[in-house]
């Protein structure tokens, strides 16, 4: 296959980029026709860009506006002429703490993907795993979903379930759903990038 039919991802995160590492790891391990053209970050240093970097794809940092939850316009229009100059196909939300807004809803329908470690629609929000204890759940786990306006709210695409262990601390559970993301996420690409299933 030659690099031109390999899907082409664009990764948005916030934070250490452990999924985006175990991408990178699937896409060569596991031979998915996919590859990382681009890496961007709400977080000026956060070690998801170096992550790209250590692998040579572009990264670049974007300032986000003033709010804490959401992207402002000129911030969302920043992101999308990055992702359509390396003519991204599929979006990837890698530990991205912000709501994306309507023009990249716009210019990628049904091609934004996130993982959230809950089995959605149950816990949505931070720290799902600790939710996930509070309430007593034996089972807990990882979505992947389509982004849409709203908040883990998007249409399931995938689940991986991970049992809650009786003396479990959140560290602990959460390092186990952590793992399952990094089987998951690498899965749920491979079958993008396999059968390109976009509307439109």
């Amino acid at each position: 296959m030659s690099a031109g039919d390999k899907l082409r991802l664009g990764v948005l995160g916030s934070g250490r980029g452990t999924n985006l590492d175990a991408i990178f790891r699937a896409l060569h391990d596991r031979a998915i026709p996919a590859e990382v053209k681009v890496v961007l970050s709400d977080v000026r240093d956060a070690g998801i860009l170096h992550i790209g970097r250590s692998h040579r794809v572009h990264t670049k940092y974007v300032y986000p506006g003033e709010s804490p939850f959401r992207l402002d316009e000129a911030s969302e229009h920043n992101i999308s002429n990055a992702l359509h100059h390396e003519q991204v196909e599929l979006v990837i939300l890698a530990g991205f703490m912000r709501i994306i807004g309507p023009e990249l809803l716009a210019a990628y329908p049904r091609r934004i993907l996130n993982i959230h470690p809950s089995l959605l629609p149950k816990h949505p929000g931070l720290r799902a795993w600790e939710q996930a204890l509070a309430a007593g759940d034996t089972v807990a786990g990882c979505t992947v979903h389509y982004v849409d306006q709203g908040v883990d709210s998007g249409e399931i695409i995938a689940q991986a379930e991970v049992d809650v262990m009786p003396d479990d601390t959140p560290e602990a559970l959460h390092a186990r759903i952590q793992h399952a993301e990094h089987v998951l996420y690498p899965e749920v690409i491979d079958h993008f990038a396999r059968n390109r299933p976009f509307a439109g």
